[in-house]
């Protein structure tokens, strides 16, 4: 009843202390029943008239000592129960953590970015407390009415046996729930994904929302879809409470049979007066660790419903994962096909070539597919059909962590983690000195800027948004030279930043370019004039292929798409005068 084994064995740090838990509150337990015995004895004494100041001295010992063992036991299962639970929190985070490392960059073709989120925040928590709290519970639950069973078993046998015939009542009562709790409870988790999707992009575009005064229709969007979150917890609620009024029922109810076999037994000259108040004070100690099970049975469906997505995410597929060294040399695509879905292809058998040392640009209008081409020379979109070889190895056998280490990616959403800006240096080459980051810095025009503020040690907020978009670019920059890879890919590098910070990096991108593999990526033809060979990517195709003024003089989509951007920006110059 709500054990996964595989979900322990998934901890097996977890399991010794379990064990210690149930065990400190069998011997709580045990104490317990010595303090019960001493007491009725003394009523007992105490009704007969016969009571000794030694029955006095010893009843008054075993009750302190019993108090004392109580306290101590409930101490430390406490501490088993944390130390239980930041075993799982561990252990179930490093796990999720070190199968998106072997997911690799292209993990999000399989789960959500907010799923894994979830899962690793809320969904540990959950089996934070079914480790901590359930589980000892459960077992403890099992033991503890076969103890005092035994024990009973030695004033009447006829209401030991009552009283552990009751018990079981509970947990047929959880499990005649059990089945409609977890369908509930499937559909209450996927619920919460889906607010928990719909907030995250409502707070993500909330600028673009507010622009285009659309804030209200997402608004009730989402407030239509926390009412079904409201109505589904509303009946997990429900379900919990009906759950806990039956179980109280069946307690009490097993309790107070157990009070009325004692007071027959004791009426009928069977047991003494000793013997039927033991039973009355023990009557509910039968049904209280049961209950307490019962209490945590919503607890142990979270758990159960957690741990389903969890082993979900654990058994996705993985790629292949090549053991061949990324060699230098250039990179070629032959026939390179791509869908994100099966029924609407992307890429249209692309054939391309990027020598060794040489400076290569790709171009097209927006959503012919550039940014793709990327993505699969990064390795972030492994669905592919076709070749692509770097170095003529054959990019799926080339290990993902040579791939990192021989190809630096660098985007216009390049990713500043908060910290300091020599922390975001040092990702690029972690052994590298001061004097080198301050000269990365210096190739970027960012150095100025930086000693006008705390050097190295100038505190970035998440996402480096203390910094304009032009610096965290050059920062992003900066920290690729530092990488010092044999190849480099610049994917719209220089989008939506200003026309000086554009410059500056464009003129690394040129100094680079002499000494490495240089794929660019650009929509501004501008910018690559200077390529050695350009491809012009239309609806997934390349349609034309060679130098600037090659192409200007055959014609075509590219010779198209110069003379747009060459008006416009003669317009507004134009217009600027």
């Amino acid at each position: 009843m709500m054990i996964n084994k595989r979900l322990i064995g998934a901890v097996p740090e977890s399991k010794k202390y379990i064990t210690g838990n149930v065990a400190l509150q069998w011997c709580s337990l045990l104490a317990n029943i010595a303090m019960m015995s001493a007491i009725t004895e003394l009523l007992a004494a105490l009704y007969s008239g016969n009571v000794t100041q030694q029955r006095l001295i010893i009843t008054a010992a075993v009750t302190l000592a019993a108090v004392a063992v109580r306290y101590g036991c409930t101490v430390g299962a406490s501490r088993m129960g944390y130390l239980s639970s930041k075993a799982v929190k561990k252990t179930l985070r490093g796990a999720i953590y070190d199968k998106l490392l072997r997911l690799g960059a292209s993990y999000s073709e399989q789960v959500k970015t907010s799923e894994v989120v979830q899962v690793a925040v809320e969904g540990v928590d959950q089996l934070e407390t079914y480790f901590g709290a359930y589980l000892p519970q459960f077992f403890y639950a099992m033991l503890a009415p076969l103890t005092l069973f035994v024990v009973l078993c030695f004033v009447s046998v006829p209401a030991a046996v009552v009283l552990l015939i009751c018990v079981p009542l509970i947990p047929v009562a959880i499990a005649a729930v059990q089945k409609w709790a977890k369908k509930l409870l499937s559909k209450y988790w996927g619920q919460y994904t889906a607010l928990g999707d719909t907030f995250l992009e409502n707070l993500q575009g909330l600028t673009t929302l507010k622009i285009y005064q659309a804030d209200a229709f997402k608004n009730d969007e989402m407030n239509a879809e926390a009412e079904k979150f409201r109505k589904i917890t509303m009946k997990v609620l429900t379900m919990q409470l009906n759950s806990i009024t039956i179980m109280d029922l069946i307690a009490y109810g097993g309790a107070a049979l157990g009070v009325i076999m004692a007071a027959t037994q004791l009426r009928a000259g069977k047991i003494d007066l000793a013997g039927a108040l033991l039973i009355i004070l023990l009557a509910a100690d039968f049904f209280i660790p049961m209950r307490q099970l019962g209490s945590f049975f919503h607890i142990a469906m979270n758990g159960m419903a957690a741990s389903d997505k969890i082993f979900r995410l654990l058994d996705l597929p993985e790629p292949e994962q090549g053991g061949v060294s990324c060699p230098e040399g250039g990179i070629a695509c032959r026939d390179l096909r791509f869908s994100y879905e099966p029924e609407r292809e992307i890429l249209h058998g692309v054939d391309l070539t990027i020598p060794q040392g040489k400076f290569v640009s790709l171009v097209g209008e927006s959503g012919c597919g550039k940014s793709t081409v990327s993505a699969i020379l990064m390795g972030r979109n492994r669905g592919y059909t076709g070749s692509v070889t770097v170095g003529g190895a054959e990019l799926r056998d080339i290990s993902e962590h040579s791939l990192m280490e021989n190809i630096t990616y660098v985007s216009h959403q390049s990713y500043l983690f908060k910290g300091t800006v020599r922390d975001n240096l040092l990702m690029g080459r972690p052994d590298a000195r001061d004097d080198e980051l301050w000269q990365a810095l210096d190739q970027v025009n960012l150095a100025d800027f930086l000693r006008s503020e705390a050097g190295l040690d100038t505190r970035l907020t998440e996402r480096g948004e203390n910094l304009s978009g032009g610096q965290r670019q050059r920062l992003a920059l900066a920290r690729a030279l530092l990488h010092d890879s044999p190849v480099y890919i610049f994917d719209e590098a220089t989008s939506n930043i200003d026309v000086e910070s554009e410059n500056d990096i464009m003129a690394q991108i040129h100094a680079l370019a002499g000494r490495k593999t240089v794929l660019l990526i650009s929509h501004r033809l501008a910018n690559v004039t200077a390529s050695d060979e350009i491809y012009v990517l239309d609806r997934g195709n390349i349609v034309q292929h060679g130098t600037h003024d090659a192409l200007l003089k055959q014609g075509g989509a590219y010779a198209a798409l110069w003379s747009a951007q060459q008006a416009l920006e003669h317009y507004g110059e134009e217009a600027a005068e």
